[in-house]
């Protein structure tokens, strides 16, 4: 079973952790990263964003964060799955609370930011309505793609 649970105080070093694993895997922790992932609390909620926990079996294995940019827009990013915990419909299940929660709060565009590489990323996201518009330079380098979805 899968539950999804809000960030607390308690909760705050498994954003930094489950990125840490993924971006140093397959790319590089940028200073964006470092910033965010080192005061979540202040970068991401206090700026009226969210952070979400997918809980398997107990165990903390997923990460999801809605950023804001602007009024009804928000970013859907820092989102990792524990290596341990691939292809257990972890991301699908924080993509759907992402989306519902968005729904909630009535905001009117979600989007993201990806690289191409990530074949599987890229067609859950596609999954859930999310398509590719023009990526403006220096978000992430990293990133060679950025989606939407109007919701």
């Amino acid at each position: 079973m899968i539950e999804i649970v809000n960030y607390t105080e308690d909760t705050k070093e498994y954003v930094k952790l489950l990125n840490y694993e993924w971006l140093e895997k397959y790319f590089v922790v940028e200073p964006t990263d470092v910033i965010q992932l080192a005061d979540p609390q202040r970068e991401i909620i206090d700026k009226e964003g969210q952070i979400f926990y997918a809980k398997h079996n107990g165990a903390t294995v997923g990460t999801a964060s809605l950023l804001k940019i602007e009024a009804g827009v928000f970013e859907l990013g820092k989102m990792a799955v524990s290596e341990k915990a691939q292809g257990l419909g972890i991301g699908k299940t924080l993509i759907e609370h992402s989306i519902k929660v968005a729904q909630q709060m009535q905001l009117t565009k979600l989007i993201l930011y990806s690289n191409k590489s990530l074949k599987p990323a890229i067609h859950l996201y596609e999954k859930y309505g999310f398509v590719e518009i023009p990526l403006e330079p220096g978000h992430y380098g990293r990133a060679n793609i950025k989606m939407e979805k109007v919701l």
